[in-house]
């Protein structure tokens, strides 16, 4: 990947995570708790500093930073671990109506690329953009939290269970 496209120095960054073929997992309960358990463990365990994040059905936003100046390094493992968690609660639970579809399209996701052996679950890329200076960070947060409401899922963004701008957000994130 190249350089320009990792949030490899230490920063506050805006990264979009998205599964493969935009593939709407998280509708599902289950699999948003999963993300929150690994996002929170990253945040205690990985030095993940998250100042804003949404979950939306194919898709999720951060406004992060890492203290070592290693997200790129979290991100790569944050992602390998939940695909992985993801894919086995989708083959291997019973509560999956989709599973057969949701299985054609991660296979052939995984066609095209050599480090991904037989499913893709995350897309490569977190098309991370640097906060540089208040503004933009205030812009990038904005547009996090105004996700649901653009989607409208949600008339205030307030109401989004998995968001930060929710005050009874499951995460907890750092202030400003």
């Amino acid at each position: 990947m190249s350089e320009l496209r990792k949030a490899n120095y230490d920063a506050v960054f805006f990264l979009t995570l998205t599964v493969v073929g935009w593939v709407n997992v998280f509708t599902r309960k289950q699999y948003c708790e999963e993300l929150i358990k690994n996002i929170a463990y990253c945040q205690q365990y990985k030095g993940l500093e998250l100042y804003a994040y949404v979950i939306m059905s194919d898709h999720m936003h951060w406004v992060a930073g890492q203290r070592d100046g290693r997200l790129n390094h979290l991100l790569r493992d944050f992602k390998s671990y939940t695909a992985k968690q993801m894919l086995t609660m989708i083959y291997e639970g019973d509560t999956e109506s989709r599973k057969d579809w949701m299985k054609v399209v991660f296979q052939y996701h995984a066609r095209f690329q050599r480090q991904n052996a037989e499913n893709m679950f995350w897309q490569k890329t977190n098309h991370p953009i640097d906060c540089f200076n208040s503004k933009i960070l205030r812009q990038k947060m904005d547009n996090v939290h105004m996700n649901p409401v653009r989607a409208g899922l949600v008339t205030d963004p307030r109401h989004w269970w998995y968001s930060s701008a929710n005050p009874r957000s499951p995460l907890a994130v750092m202030d400003i």
